[in-house]
Formats: C-alpha cells, sequence, structure tokens
C-alpha cells in the first residue's frame, strides 16, 4: 500500500509584497456630490426636488431676517426683560448680581474643564469650537442688539474667568485638586446666594431666561440623583422599597406635566405642616418639574442598570466586595455611562418643558413675550413673529449646545463602541 505523498520539493520563500502604499488622493466636492448626489436618475430627482425646497426656505428665511422682519422690538428697549423678566425691579437686586452669579458659574465650568485636562486629557480647541459654535452665535446675536459695549465687555470677562480657571487648576497642589467636589459646591451655593442676594424668595420676581436657565438648573441637579435613587429601589429585592419606587415611577409617568404643575399651584400647600409658609409659585413649579423629571430618570437608569452584563456583579462577589461596593464601583457607573444619550435627551425635553409654565402665570422665556407685546409701543402691531422668533433662536441656541456636548461626552467615554 503507497504510503502519503511527501512533496519534498524546496518551496519558494514568500515575499511579501513591499510596494508602499501611495496616499489617498483627497476627495473633491465634485467627486463627492457625484457619488452621493447624482449617482442614479433616482438620487438626481431627488436631490434636485429637496435641494428647490431647501432652497426656497433658506431663502424666505434669510429675506424675512435681514429685510423684512422689524427687530425693534427687540432693539428698542425690553432685551432686559426677555433676559431677566419685568419684575426684576421689585427683588431689590442690581444686574450686577445676575453677572456675579455668572462669573461664579464660568469659573465652575473652567473648574470641570482644568480636571479634564490634569487627567491627561489633550485640549482640542478645533472641537471645542465647534461645539460651542451655537452658543457663540446666540451671545453674539444678542449682544447685536445691545445699544452699549458694557454686555460685551462683561461677556468677555465670562469667558476669561473660565479661561484663567481652567488654565490654573492643572498647576493647583494635589490636596486642593482632591477637593474639587466640595470646591464646586461652594462656587454653586455662592452662585444662587449672589444671584438671590441672600433671599431664596426672589426668585418668585425672577422672569424670562433668568427664570428659564434657573427651573431647568434645578430641575436637573435636584432629579437625577432622585431618579438614581428610585431605579435603584425599583430593583431592589426589599419587599417594601421596591412597591414604593414602582408607585411613584407609574404614578407620575401616568399624568401629564401640565395637570402637575397645576396641582402643584393649588394643591400642594396643603402637604405642609400647619404654621409653615408653603414656598411661592416658582418654587413650587421646580418641586413639580423635579419630580416628573425624576420618575422618566429613573426609568432611563434602569434601562442602564439592566443593560450592565450579570457577569459584572459575579465578579464583585468573588473578590469579597458588599452588595453596596458592586453597585457604587463596579455596576452604577457602567449603567450611567450607557443612559448617557437618553439622559441628555431627558434633560433636554425638561428644559422645553419650561415654556409650560406660562399657562399657570409664570413669566418665563416664552410668557415674557407677552409682557414685551403688551407695552404700549409694540401693542396691536403684529411684532409676534419677531418676538417668537427671538425666543426660538434662544431655545434652539441652549438645547443644541446640550446635544453638541452630549455626543463629545459619548465620544470621550467610548459610548456605543466598547
Amino acid at each position: 500500500m503507497a504510503g502519503p505523498m511527501i512533496d519534498d520539493a524546496p518551496k519558494e520563500p514568500v515575499v511579501a509584497d513591499e510596494t508602499p502604499l501611495l496616499p489617498v488622493p483627497p476627495r473633491r466636492l465634485g467627486t463627492w456630490a457625484k457619488e452621493n448626489l447624482f449617482g442614479s436618475v433616482k438620487d438626481t430627482i431627488l436631490t434636485i426636488v429637496f435641494g428647490a425646497i431647501l432652497g426656497w426656505f433658506t431663502w424666505k428665511a434669510i429675506t424675512y431676517a435681514f429685510f423684512n422682519a422689524r427687530w425693534e422690538v427687540i432693539f428698542d428697549g425690553p432685551l432686559h426683560v426677555y433676559m431677566v423678566g419685568g419684575r426684576f425691579g421689585d427683588t431689590g437686586l442690581e444686574f450686577a448680581n445676575v453677572w456675579g452669579a455668572i462669573f461664579l458659574v464660568a469659573a465652575a465650568g473652567g473648574w470641570v474643564g482644568g480636571l479634564s485636562v490634569r487627567a491627561g486629557a489633550v485640549p482640542n480647541w478645533k472641537r471645542s469650537l465647534k461645539i460651542a459654535a451655537p452658543a457663540l452665535l446666540g451671545v453674539g446675536a444678542v449682544l447685536a442688539m445691545t445699544r452699549t459695549i458694557t454686555p460685551t465687555l462683561l461677556v468677555l470677562a465670562t469667558f476669561a474667568i473660565g479661561y484663567a480657571t481652567r488654565w490654573v487648576v492643572p498647576r493647583l497642589p494635589h490636596g486642593v485638586a482632591r477637593r474639587s467636589g466640595w470646591i464646586l459646591t461652594v462656587l454653586t451655593v455662592a452662585s444662587f446666594l449672589v444671584l438671590t442676594g441672600g433671599d431664596p424668595g426672589n426668585i418668585n420676581r425672577f422672569g424670562g431666561l433668568l427664570l428659564t436657565v434657573v427651573v431647568s438648573a434645578g430641575g436637573i441637579v435636584l432629579s437625577f440623583p432622585i431618579g438614581v435613587v428610585m431605579a435603584l429601589a425599583r430593583r431592589s429585592s426589599f419587599p417594601l422599597i421596591r412597591p414604593i419606587a414602582v408607585g411613584y415611577i407609574e404614578l407620575i409617568r401616568g399624568v401629564p406635566l401640565i395637570t402637575l404643575l397645576f396641582m402643584g399651584q393649588f394643591a400642594l400647600g396643603f402637604l405642609f405642616p400647619p404654621g409653615m409658609n408653603a414656598p411661592g409659585p416658582i418654587p413650587r413649579a421646580i418641586i413639580v418639574i423635579t419630580l416628573f423629571t425624576a420618575a422618566y430618570v429613573a426609568e432611563v437608569v434602569r434601562g442602564g442598570l439592566q443593560s450592565v452584563p450579570k457577569g459584572q456583579t459575579e465578579a464583585g462577589q468573588a473578590v469579597g466586595l458588599s452588595p453596596l461596593k458592586i453597585t457604587r464601583l463596579i455596576v452604577l457607573p457602567q449603567a450611567l455611562r450607557n443612559s448617557i444619550p437618553a439622559l441628555i435627551g431627558q434633560f433636554i425635553s425638561l428644559l422645553k418643558d419650561t415654556s409650560l409654565l406660562v399657562v399657570i402665570g409664570i413669566q418665563d422665556l416664552l410668557g415674557i413675550t407677552e409682557v414685551v407685546l403688551g407695552q404700549l409701543q409694540f401693542r396691536s402691531q403684529g411684532y409676534q413673529p419677531e418676538t417668537f422668533a427671538f425666543v426660538g433662536l434662544i431655545y434652539w441656541v441652549i438645547t443644541f449646545t446640550m446635544s453638541r456636548a452630549s455626543q463629545r461626552l459619548e465620544t470621550r467615554l467610548g459610548v456605543g463602541t466598547r
């Protein structure tokens, strides 16, 4: 029987292809358009149709914004009313309080940026400028409507304080940087005290953009920890905690926000003990918006908790960690990282929901338009398109900036890629 054939012939050595790779030529705009917009007859028809529609809307928008709109409803006086409301003068505060609070917030933002640099992040000014472009556009549009150079100088001072803080933080001693949580808390509390002049009741006389920012920031800061606790409570095995969390979440999610706002204004005072002063209308609105958003945040975080593989918990148990440490150090950070896109979407929705405050008589950014249009020089003259376009621009700038910042955070944390 013949054995297996063995090829004893010497094999030729495999020679790697050492041909140098040629650099990929940059794609020209014409090539890109031919491949993506006019690649076929169908693509060509769709490009022409939607291009004509987009061009028509763009032309009408430019014509309206630069030739037909009567921007004197913004230029001639009431710009400060859009910013702080019509009753800000009743507080006894000055605009210096508002700018002082903005400076402290800028320092807090610069501190956070400095911590990022201290952790090893390489500053990318080009990318940062792209993210900040909508905010810079909005600030530039507002400053273009001012009559003096003072607001422009104050805005430049705000950027200078933020940049200076960002430059200083990486150079601080390690002991100071370790207390960043306390320092940021102090800056936040100090900005609130400066803004209100030490009297929280002054919030009830805020209006316009200032009120929208205060309500939104308060709702975001307060609803996040409540939502996280509720999400953990809903997954708890303790027989009393879980039903309470489920009942709270399902009750809040089953009622429209506008209904809760009315209940907050008329029924929330009965929950306070006799002899205790019930909060004013704006703190009540903040409480309601916080409770409403916390229910949705809880569901978002619960989805993030469920996305963490069970093996992560088992690995923590294998090294002897307690259930609390497993949740705090392993499960919750991964859950929050996975929940970032949905959380940012929920916070953007919160910001836009503040426009419902006008229904209960609170003059937020949208509600302040009624005050401006009611002034004698603008009454019954059809200035509604200009005022609502200006308010819409401010809403878009804030929400789009939040969205871009979220995208950058997702990229840095690798959300969806690992």
